[in-house]
């Protein structure tokens, strides 16, 4: 199930709750029992690591320009 993490505006506190993805937006009450609260951004880390965990490479070739063939100066 995902964690979700939210802050309360009334005292600041920083929570985290772990609710089905269909109530992903749905109100959180902050663990001081106040209302007013909101909904962090996640981070995701996104990498280029292939399953083995070696980078991956960009195809080569190619010479710049509108096609890539190095005819357009």
């Amino acid at each position: 199930m995902p964690r979700y993490d939210f802050r309360c505006r009334s005292c600041g506190a920083t929570f985290e709750l772990s609710r089905p993805m269909a109530q992903a937006n749905d109100p959180a009450v902050c663990p001081q029992g106040h209302q007013d609260t909101v909904k962090l951004l996640s981070t995701v880390a996104v990498t280029g690591a292939a399953a083995g965990g070696a980078p991956q490479q960009a195809p080569g070739g190619g010479g710049g320009g509108c096609c890539g063939g190095g005819c357009c100066g």
